[in-house]
């Protein structure tokens, strides 16, 4: 694995570009919302509930990278908006589980063939070539997004 922390100029500069251009990108994705009622934050955490499947407000605060009080207030707010659902952990009955509601499901199906629209709009505007290493590139993104 490569040490890119004592790297030369061209991988400081490599990286420096993925950063800012994967922060642009990613700003404007998230103008791409159905609904603009939810912070971004808010939409996160529907997503890691969606892809994850239930989880305690402790595991999604660990998942999310907040602190626990501040999960319990985003899982509060989500549950007065009807988008997730609480109920008694099986094994700890001082835990509760929150899981999505069908309303948060299909809100979230349709921010993300907004925002797949919205991107595969731009990608039109590719060669060839660039769209080929951009497909190359993106299980390498992915894994970069989860290390």
């Amino acid at each position: 694995m490569p040490d890119l922390s004592h790297g030369t100029p061209d991988d400081a500069a490599a990286v420096n570009a993925l950063r800012s251009s994967v922060m642009r990108l990613s700003r404007r994705l998230k103008h791409q919302r159905v609904d603009e009622s939810l912070s971004p934050t808010e939409m996160s955490v529907l997503g890691t509930l969606s892809l994850c499947g239930s989880a305690t407000p402790g595991e999604l605060a660990r998942k999310e990278h907040v602190q626990p009080p501040s999960m319990t207030r985003i899982v509060a707010l989500l549950e007065a908006k009807g988008l997730v659902r609480l109920e008694p952990h099986p094994d700890d009955r001082r835990q509760k589980v929150v899981s999505p509601t069908e309303r948060a499901e299909t809100m979230l199906d349709e921010s993300r063939r907004k925002r797949n629209a919205w991107l595969a709009a731009l990608a039109e505007g590719l060669d060839e070539d660039e769209w080929a290493r951009l497909r190359a590139a993106a299980p390498v993104l992915e894994k970069l997004a989860h290390l």
